[in-house]
């Protein structure tokens, strides 16, 4: 089932097996409003365990362009495209959000994304391997994040 994202009143659906469920649902209604600003879309969810396309999508360009696998367990997806950009996200229970940014024309804008919730310790996946930005956001606290540029077609 899916959920469309509410940043005005955010609310951990969903996330609420995470530990730090209120925080993760603050970076993805910072998300949800950063569409709807930037695109007039509508950030919508669903559950992990109902798109696996999506958990697949995102998991092979991690493997094949970094050799990244995460041991988290991913909750939920989102994939869409808006004009010429393809985004796929996969929130996971420790607090993770990865999303996939695929132009369709320009491969030279292509790049996977990493924000880390408030509170959140840097995944072992990551750390020692990547440099962390820091955000502030009123939804979402400090978000840190950082982010590797597509090289293959996928």
């Amino acid at each position: 089932m899916s959920y469309k994202v509410d940043f005005t009143d955010v609310s951990t659906i969903g996330l609420e097996s995470s530990t730090i469920a209120k925080a993760l649902a603050g970076l993805r209604a910072n998300d949800a409003r950063y569409f709807m600003n930037k695109y007039n879309h509508e950030f919508t969810v669903i559950p992990a365990s109902e798109d696996t396309e999506t958990i697949g999508y995102v998991n092979k360009i991690l493997k094949q362009e970094r050799n990244i696998e995460f041991s988290a367990k991913p909750l939920e997806t989102s994939r869409f495209q808006v004009e010429n950009i393809k985004w796929a996200y996969v929130f996971y229970e420790d607090g993770l959000e990865v999303n996939v940014m695929y132009t369709v024309n320009d491969p030279k804008k292509r790049a996977v994304g990493f924000k880390l919730s408030e509170g959140m310790n840097v995944p072992k996946e990551l750390e020692q391997k990547f440099k962390f930005a820091r955000q502030k956001s009123k939804l979402a606290g400090t978000i840190r994040g950082s982010f590797f540029v597509i090289k293959s077609e996928y």
